[in-house]
């Protein structure tokens, strides 16, 4: 390098050479590489033109097959068509065949009944101048007997009406008898059977009927402190309980007596223990009466539970059971009502068993019958209806409610548990020492029954004899024939059932009797 050239000026020019040799390198690479990627581009479009034709051709052979396959579904398809339009043409040409064989029966029938029809018509007109010939006929015979007889047309219609109402009695009066006949025949020997069984099998015990209690002492000193200063104990004792207190002279008892025993009971026990307590005043009355209330009604409650469980029934529902509970403490004609029930339970559930029907749907029947007498002093309305509109408020099977409503006959049996709560009630009742009646209820019934016989047409004597469960009525044998008294015993028995109200059953027996005397001098 000559020493004459600077430094600054060969490093500037030596980096000016670098950088045009280093342009030009690059360029020519970048030539020869631009050269490569057309040649590769080139090739990548050739292969891809080959396999676009590859493609094309493979989905035109695709396309060709689809089209014949769904040429030949189509073709199938048009015949199968075809086939069922021959079918179709096929049955309507059979029909249309058919209809003209039918058209032209018809035709036919068509023309049978018009002649029918005027070989009717002529025959109407026959019958109609035979008719008219036979009315005349008769008007003329009718007259000729009426000229014979001597009797007017209404004359004679009331001799034939009354003839004709002799034999149709008679004949009613026969008819009836067999009947019976056939039926006792068939029937008694079994009923019989079936009632004297469920009889033996259940017996229930017989109380007397009593409105009022007596409750011991344990001397009579303790009578003054009953009474108390002025009254004032007793009084109070009356008035919370509600019972009236009899203090005589009888040593050693005082007596309780009301109409409700539900009452009377709970007073007994109040009085029972302010005597064995021995603190008697107006308050200490109070508290010991309202806890023998209490007493009461749980023991009410328990009676009712402890019944559904002697029957084996545990699906009554408790409002039931508490009305069950009361009937502990009510008697009818001497009978507890309570046991009562539980006995015909078991009678109806007996002669349901022999009858093969549901045992335990009829002893449910025959508890349930009576409980409207728990609430019969409380409310207007018989017992059967009560106890029925109870059931049925508390959700009661209609069978169950109907035997309730039924077992009086107030309505109309509708089940056979129905006829069997009635036919156990009668059983129950009218069974050896059942019931007992007060005297002045038994004089009057008496004397009802004797009324109520007496005053039928004919009548002459009628005599109520065995405690009233028979009625003897005499008539005149003049204005009854014997069949006769069958029918007048008979409306009797009705009359009785309608008008009176009597434990068990009544036997009417009307006798008619013919006497002759002469005197041989």
């Amino acid at each position: 390098m000559p020493s004459w050239m600077p430094l600054s000026l060969v490093l500037p020019l030596v980096l000016v050479i670098g950088l045009a040799l280093g342009y030009f390198i690059r360029v020519a690479i970048a030539r020869a590489m631009g050269q490569d990627a057309e040649k590769r581009r080139q090739q990548i479009l050739n292969d891809a033109r080959l396999e676009a034709e590859h493609t094309k051709k493979e989905l035109e052979v695709l396309a060709r097959q689809e089209i014949i396959e769904h040429r030949e579904e189509i073709e199938k398809e048009v015949q199968e068509t075809r086939r069922q339009l021959r079918q179709t043409e096929r049955r309507l040409d059979k029909r249309e065949d058919s209809l003209d064989k039918k058209q032209d029966l018809l035709s036919k029938k068509e023309r049978t009944l018009e002649t029918s029809e005027k070989n009717l018509a002529e025959t109407r007109k026959q019958l109609t101048e035979r008719e008219n010939g036979v009315a005349e006929l008769q008007r003329q015979q009718q007259e000729e007997l009426y000229r014979i007889s001597g009797l007017t047309p209404d004359g004679a219609r009331q001799v034939l009406l009354e003839r004709i109402k002799d034999d149709v009695e008679k004949d009613c009066l026969d008819m009836f008898n067999k009947k019976m006949a056939q039926a006792n025949e068939t029937a008694e020997t079994k009923a019989r059977a079936l009632i004297v069984d469920a009889l033996q099998r259940c017996a229930a015990e017989c109380t007397s009927e009593a409105t009022v209690c007596s409750v011991e002492l344990p001397n009579d000193d303790i009578k003054g402190r009953i009474i108390g200063r002025e009254g004032r104990n007793i009084r109070s004792f009356e008035k919370v309980t509600g019972v009236d207190v009899i203090v005589d002279d009888t040593p050693g008892v005082i007596v309780l007596s009301s109409f409700d025993s539900v009452r009377r009971e709970a007073a007994r026990l109040a009085m029972e223990r302010l005597i064995s307590d021995g603190r008697i005043h107006p308050g200490r009355i109070e508290e010991v009466s309202e806890k023998a209330v209490q007493d009461v009604q749980r023991m009410i409650i328990e009676t009712g539970k402890d019944a559904c469980y002697e029957m084996g029934l545990s699906a009554i529902p408790d409002q039931l059971k508490d009305l069950l509970g009361r009937l502990k403490f009510r008697t009818s004609f001497g009978q507890n009502v309570l046991q009562h029930s539980i006995e015909v339970g078991k009678l109806a559930a007996l002669m349901a068993s022999e009858l093969h029907l549901n045992a335990q749907l009829a002893k449910r029947c025959g508890l349930l019958h009576d409980i409207g007498k728990a609430l019969d002093q409380e409310h207007e309305g018989s017992h059967a209806r009560l106890g029925a509109e109870q059931a049925r408020r508390w959700g009661e099977g209609e069978q169950v409610i109907n035997a309730i409503e039924a077992h009086h006959e107030e309505t109309e049996a509708t089940s056979p548990y129905a006829g069997l709560v009635i036919a156990a009630d009668t059983m129950s009742a009218s069974r050896p020492g059942a019931r007992r009646e007060t005297l002045e209820r038994y004089i009057k019934r008496l004397e009802r029954l004797e009324t109520l016989a007496a005053r039928h047409d004919g009548v002459q004597r009628a005599f109520a004899i065995q405690a009233g469960r028979e009625v003897r009525v005499m008539v005149n044998a003049d204005k009854y024939s014997d069949k006769g008294c069958a029918k007048l015993a008979r409306d009797i028995a009705r009359e009785i059932e309608q008008e009176l109200q009597y434990p068990g059953e009544i036997q009417v027996m009307v006798i008619r009797e013919s006497r002759f005397a002469e005197v041989a001098r």
